[in-house]
């Protein structure tokens, strides 16, 4: 089941490993910062951040951190402002990344670069089983529930609303949803590859300098959560995958797309 203060957990663990591609000091601009969390991280290592989000993010009301609010396609700073782009688990989630790509390219100083943090196929495989997982245990729990503990016509009906529900859960849950903005959960698993990144940023014209794993195994369910400690997932990741990868890319010239 998803938790805030477990994703937060998470995402502090893979600042660090993040905070080492940037120069001390670098000034960041954060792409869907959300509640501004992983902003503040920063900032708390002493990076100048500045992070934007669209004004329907869900996590409008939670903020932590400034967050400056845009319409989703046009940057609102000067040319060469920032050293670099940063995004965590958000350029799946853009269904027209050509805008975000020339707005970044104009953003950025001549020797900047970008950042991008985005779920694995593995992470899209092992996201697809917690469903089915987290789905058998719901039904399960119906299951229980279904038999009448009387032979009285109030708990026929009652018996009668959980089979409903159970139906209708079945249903819902059939087809694992997808995670991203476009496709399915199926052909996810080829656009969350590292092939298919790499094969996109290249095609918008940018240089690919770095495309690791993060060295942990989680699910957007996070089964477990906190029981399952992070060094334990570490090892974990070596076996079924690394949930992330981290994708650093820098502008080829020229510098602004035509």
């Amino acid at each position: 089941m998803f938790s805030i203060e477990f994703l937060h957990t998470i995402r502090e663990h893979e600042i660090e490993m993040i905070s080492r591609h940037f120069t001390p000091g670098a000034r960041i601009l954060e792409i869907g910062g959300g509640t501004g969390f992983q902003a503040r991280l920063l900032a708390d290592r002493g990076f100048q951040v500045t992070t934007i989000d669209v004004g329907t993010s869900n996590y409008k009301d939670e903020r932590v951190f400034p967050v400056t609010e845009y319409d989703g396609t046009v940057f609102p700073f000067a040319d060469d402002s920032f050293d670099v782009v940063f995004s965590s688990s958000v350029l799946e989630h853009i269904a027209d990344l050509a805008p975000i790509h020339r707005e970044s390219r104009r953003i950025l100083k001549a020797d900047g670069s970008c950042v991008h943090v985005m779920p694995t196929a593995v992470w899209r495989f092992w996201e697809g089983v917690a469903h089915y997982v987290e789905s058998l245990q719901r039904c399960a729990a119906l299951v229980v529930s279904l038999f009448p503990r009387r032979l009285r016509l109030g708990e026929l009906q009652r018996s009668m609303g959980v089979l409903r529900e159970l139906i209708q859960l079945c249903r819902r849950s059939a087809v694992a949803p997808r995670h991203g903005e476009t496709g399915n959960a199926l052909t996810e698993l080829w656009t969350f590859s590292r092939r298919h990144w790499v094969k996109h940023f290249r095609r918008h014209n940018f240089e690919i300098v770095l495309a690791e794993g993060m060295g942990l195994f989680y699910t957007g369910r996070m089964i477990f959560g906190k029981r399952w400690p992070l060094r334990s997932r570490a090892r974990a990741a070596s076996v079924l995958g690394s949930a992330c990868i981290l994708y650093k890319v820098k502008p080829q010239l020229p510098r602004r797309d035509a």
